[in-house]
């Protein structure tokens, strides 16, 4: 979920292709599997964005989903991921995108509330990382992300991504996250 109690601020991630940071291993629990996208997956991805507080509504995630990756549905077959549990709900998702220049784009990584806690967004980190370094060799790989996501910065952070300096009130968002570090100790 999304920490909607502190202030709004946005960064950017990058993991360069010469990361001194192997990527580890991570494994699915008992039960789940991994899925690619199919083209009736739409739904899934807007129920889990929706779930984790993205958009306000599934229809408002269908219009985004309409704009930015229906027209892809190809390439979307082999770079949009979902973690499927036990019970065959698509849970989890993320995309190795790309940004508007054409770099690898580390995209929409958010897991339903009910199944956080059980590493699977950093599985599906690790699997996204892994296919963008596949599919883009020797490129560094790019991630936005916002204060109000600083779980998962942690976790792209162990996976060798760093934030970059310079993006709007970078200073203020690196207090913010330290702020919310120390309140959890």
């Amino acid at each position: 979920m999304l920490d909607k109690r502190i202030p709004y601020i946005e960064f950017l991630m990058r993991r360069n292709p010469q990361s001194p940071v192997p990527l580890p291993e991570r494994y699915l629990p008992e039960g789940y599997s991994l899925a690619f996208y199919t083209p009736d997956d739409e739904g899934a991805w807007c129920r889990i964005e929706t779930a984790v507080g993205e958009f306000a509504s599934e229809t408002e995630a269908a219009t985004y989903f309409q704009k930015n990756f229906a027209p892809f549905s190809d390439e979307l077959r082999q770079r949009m991921m979902f973690i499927v549990d036990p019970e065959g709900e698509k849970v989890a998702t993320c995309t190795a995108w790309r940004t508007e220049k054409q770099r690898p784009l580390l995209h929409w990584l958010a897991v339903k509330p009910e199944a956080q806690q059980r590493g699977l967004a950093s599985y599906l980190a690790v699997k996204t990382t892994a296919l963008l370094e596949e599919l883009h060799p020797n490129q560094p790989i790019e991630l936005h992300t916002q204060t109000w996501s600083h779980q998962a910065i942690g976790i792209y952070e162990k996976l060798g991504y760093e934030l970059i300096p310079g993006t709007k009130d970078y200073e203020k968002g690196l207090a913010i996250l330290k702020r919310v570090v120390e309140e959890a100790f």
